[in-house]
C-alpha cells in the first residue's frame, strides 16, 4: 500500500491547539453533531439453533437528514430518506431476513486517532 501525495497546492500540517478549552469544544461539537451508525445483518434460519447471520452493510443516518449506506464491499451506495427504508434494499432470499444492528453513541472524542483508540 502506498500513500498518494494531496492535490492540495498548498498541504497544511495540522497544529496541536494551545488552548485545550477550545479543543474540548470542539470535541464537545463533534459529539454533539456526530450521525448515528448502523450495520445491515441477514440472517439465515432465524430461530433455529443453527442460525447465521453477517452484516451485509454500514449506514450512518443525520438528525434530521437522510440516511447513507455502503455495502460492505463497496459496490452499493445509497442514500435514502430513513433507515427504515434501508431494509427494502437488502431483503434475501427466502429464509434470509434483513436487519438493522445500531452502534451506540459515542462518548468521547479526541483530537487525535492514537487518543481515540
Amino acid at each position: 500500500m502506498t500513500a498518494e501525495h494531496s492535490q492540495n497546492p498548498r498541504p497544511v500540517t495540522p497544529r496541536l491547539s494551545a488552548d485545550p478549552t477550545f479543543d474540548q469544544e470542539l470535541c464537545g461539537l463533534v459529539l454533539d453533531t456526530a450521525p448515528r451508525m448502523f450495520a445491515v445483518v441477514q440472517v439465515c434460519g432465524e430461530g433455529f439453533a443453527d442460525a447465521d447471520g453477517w452484516v451485509v452493510a454500514w449506514g450512518l443516518v443525520d438528525d434530521p437528514g437522510p440516511t447513507h449506506v455502503i455495502s460492505v464491499d463497496g459496490r452499493a451506495r445509497m442514500t435514502l430518506a430513513s433507515p427504515d427504508r434501508v431494509l427494502r434494499h437488502f431483503a434475501g432470499r427466502p429464509g434470509i431476513t434483513s436487519r438493522l444492528v445500531w452502534l451506540a453513541q459515542p462518548r468521547a472524542a479526541a483530537m487525535n486517532q492514537s487518543e481515540a483508540a
